[in-house]
């Protein structure tokens, strides 16, 4: 039996820009072979049964030659496999899919090609350069700066490249700049011609170089350029200072540390992701059962027996609702109960149960909910508050003094997640950090047990966290809150952060 191979095409580096038939066939294979500029969340989309195979290649290096890569393609398909290559960009623009293709035909295997968002439209456009615009360009050109080694002579007609085109991107070409730009001088293109080296293109590390023909090289050496860049010669160029808007972002740029745990970074990412910021996780809690269910359990077949439940994160919502289903019971079974929400993402979380909150404080905080109680005269009431192990006892004494009666289980246990070898800590010591996220006390002090006798290295950074107790967690490690969430949310945490910088950008 035969498998099938899908040629995918990544797109040019930021991951939301695969398209929606690309990232189906990642979801439906069993083989992954993937380039170096395939950006590594994409592989979190696969199934966990897959298989994924590195092949990827930088100027100076080859973990597989393409005769490998295509030996490859072949043998797992002829093992019955869904095979996805996964390459940057588009297979068919410079990126060697046409030859890939032509083996699998040879060998009868099936094949699709899914095309993706080339590099060669999407890092000028990401660096506000249009590659065709009415008033200066009507055509365009894409160009390899790298050519295979394999070649005697250049087969770029620099005579009729050079002016025979409004719009010129050359691929893969940083090694090549000088050369490039010298051929297109010395072939009739003006030294005052505009040009732009965009390296990194599309991703929160983007750099952009502008000058002309006579001076892009000089401008991209004193900068620093490195590969993967795209080189823009033409007047569109000239566009880019009223048009950009990737890197005038509010967080463009800024490298930002995730704590929370694994399964919840991927909000705060995406959030960040959108504002130009490169999130870099260190999750420092684990989530994890209680010792014993028998607590829980007997809270929820006595559900009855209270007035009240009150969820105060979106992992108690999950671990309660877990072990009511466990209990073959359903959300019936909470008919005649009155329920709390501390905020927004607990609510959504309920909704996603089919509950809703009958009571959302003001204030999402545990003061917020008390406060807003002294309204709603609970005294007498019986209140069951799921919640984390290490949960302080605010909430449960300010309800108290409501006269409420409270019963308190714990839905879950946070617990330090060993992280002490990744990546995320040495970008910390290295002072690679720019901002620090903390959701929790929990966060606060589990990183400082995570990075152990270097946990001073929190100092250099800046720090931002969600809400009053996280900043009081902080400052008892004498630590300097810079920037606390106005409103007890992600949104407002990451607002928290724009307006720091923006407040910077004005000074």
């Amino acid at each position: 039996m035969k498998g099938k191979v899908y040629l995918v095409g990544s797109g040019p580096g930021d991951p939301g820009l695969i398209t929606v038939k690309g990232l189906d066939c990642l979801k439906q294979s069993d083989v992954i072979v993937y380039d170096r500029l395939v950006d590594d969340s994409l592989l979190g989309d696969v199934s966990s049964g897959a298989e994924k195979i590195y092949v990827g290649k930088s100027p100076d290096w080859h973990s597989s030659e393409q005769k490998e890569i295509n030996l490859l393609l072949v043998k797992k398909a002829r093992e019955g496999k869904t095979v996805v290559r996964l390459k940057g960009g588009d297979p068919f623009v410079l990126g060697r899919g046409g030859e890939e293709a032509e083996v699998l035909a040879a060998n009868n295997i099936p094949f699709e090609v899914v095309p993706g968002i080339s590099s060669s439209l999407a890092v000028p456009a990401y660096a506000g350069i249009p590659v065709t615009d009415r008033r200066f360009a009507s055509s365009f050109t894409v160009i390899t700066g790298h050519e295979g080694a394999d070649k005697d002579s250049s087969s770029i007609a620099w005579d009729r490249i050079s002016t025979g085109s409004d719009t010129l991107v050359f691929l893969m070409g940083m090694a090549n700049l000088s050369f490039i730009v010298s051929q297109l001088m010395k072939h009739g293109r003006l030294p005052a011609t505009p040009a732009a080296v965009i390296s990194q293109g599309t991703t929160p590390k983007q750099q952009t170089v502008v000058g002309t023909l006579e001076d892009i090289v000089s401008r991209a050496e004193a900068e620093n350029i490195k590969p993967p860049a795209v080189i823009v010669v033409g007047e569109v160029v000239k566009l880019r200072e009223r048009l950009r808007w990737f890197d005038n972002l509010p967080l463009f740029g800024r490298c930002i540390l995730v704590t929370r745990p694994e399964r919840q970074a991927k909000g705060l990412g995406q959030l960040l992701l959108r504002r130009g910021a490169l999130p870099v996780e260190l999750p420092v809690i684990k989530v994890v059962p209680p010792a014993t269910w028998t607590e829980m359990d007997q809270a929820i077949l006595n559900l009855k027996d209270h007035d009240w439940v009150l969820f105060t994160s979106v992992n108690a919502v999950e671990m309660f609702c877990d072990r009511l289903y466990s209990l073959s019971l359903d959300v019936r079974h909470l008919a005649g109960l009155r329920i709390g929400a501390i905020g927004p993402a607990t609510t959504r979380a309920l909704g996603q149960k089919g509950l809703r909150p009958d009571y959302l404080p003001g204030v999402y905080t545990s003061q917020g909910i008390i406060d807003g109680f002294k309204s709603k005269d609970i005294a007498g009431s019986r209140v069951l508050l799921p919640r984390a192990d290490i949960a302080g006892d605010d909430l449960v004494e300010g309800l108290k003094e409501l006269g409420a009666e409270v019963h308190q289980v714990t839905a879950y246990r946070t617990v330090l997640a060993d992280e002490s070898g990744t990546e995320a800590r040495q970008m910390l010591l290295r002072g690679e950090i720019d901002v620090i996220t903390f959701t929790s006390a929990s966060t606060v002090n589990n990183l400082v047990a995570v990075l152990g006798q270097e946990w001073k290295a929190i100092e250099r950074t800046k720090l931002a966290c969600i809400g009053p107790n996280t900043a009081a967690a902080l400052s008892r490690k004498g630590l300097k809150v810079d920037m606390l969430a106005g409103e007890s949310t992600i949104e407002g945490l990451v607002q928290a952060m724009e307006s720091y910088f923006q407040a910077e950008r004005r000074e």
